[in-house]
């Protein structure tokens, strides 16, 4: 029964593939040579997001009380910081390296555990990082722009670095539980904390944004392009590419104060 579920999913993600790279005559931005294969894979994950995700995020989001919802994020995001300062260091911004680790030490000790972002709360906010930016700062191009299924934006160089976090942010972390019943769940949870605090920003781009696809291609490599360069502002920008899956942080994940529900 799960194969052939699999196989369906596998089936309607070809179909919508070929159908957007038919669609599309020719790409209109350099930075996306394949948007018509990237169309076909965002449609698909739209589709996955409209029927599964978004419900479950949204179940998730009026059962669960806010300040609940808070807690557990700041406690994955707090995870997230060992791999940030290592990539930090890895980039020789020290001084972020430094400030990161310190976020973590404090979160963890007074914040209980990362449930309280006591850091931002003393003028210490989070300083997001991951191997795709250090690649970028150690001059790996970025190459074509590249939708992921489930994943969502990306490029050839950030799906590179998406395979590398994934041990280091992952493998290293949660996955070093040996219960293997409790580490599924809890990267299953994550999955659903994180793309019920990007509810707000999704409902935002599905409202307001003529093309969405679009919308969220150039917002994700303006703000890649600021954080490789170290532009101040790239923490003011938003970054959708874990609206479909999973990489909240503080982009929208950099949405720390969330609406009542």
């Amino acid at each position: 029964m799960a194969m052939t579920q699999i196989k369906r999913l596998m089936l309607a993600a070809s179909v919508l593939v070929l159908a957007g790279c038919a669609s599309t005559k020719g790409p209109e931005n350099p930075a996306d040579p394949w948007e018509g294969m990237n169309r076909g894979t965002f449609a698909f994950n739209e589709a996955v997001d409209d029927a599964v995700l978004t419900p479950i995020a949204e179940l998730y989001a009026f059962i669960t009380p806010r300040p609940v919802r808070t807690c557990i994020r700041n406690m994955y995001l707090n995870l997230g910081e060992i791999w940030s300062a290592i990539n930090s260091a890895l980039q020789q911004r020290h001084f972020d390296a430094i400030n990161t680790t310190g976020r973590f030490m404090l979160n963890t000790t007074m914040g209980l555990g990362g449930c309280i972002d006591v850091a931002s709360m003393n003028g210490q906010p989070r300083i997001e990082n991951d191997f795709g930016i250090t690649l970028g700062v150690w001059g790996v191009p970025q190459g074509p722009y590249l939708v992921l299924p489930l994943l969502g934006a990306s490029s050839v160089r950030d799906g590179v670095g998406t395979v590398v976090d994934f041990g280091g942010d992952q493998l290293d972390t949660i996955g070093l539980i040996p219960n293997v019943r409790l580490r599924n769940s809890l990267w299953g949870l994550e999955v659903v904390v994180r793309r019920e605090a990007l509810l707000t920003v999704t409902d935002t781009i599905d409202r307001t944004a003529l093309d969405p696809y679009s919308f969220i291609r150039d917002a994700y490599l303006q703000r890649r392009a600021a954080m490789v360069s170290d532009d101040p502002d790239a923490q003011a920008l938003p970054d959708y590419q874990d609206y479909a899956d999973v990489e909240a942080d503080e982009k929208a994940l950099g949405i720390t104060k969330e609406k009542d529900r």
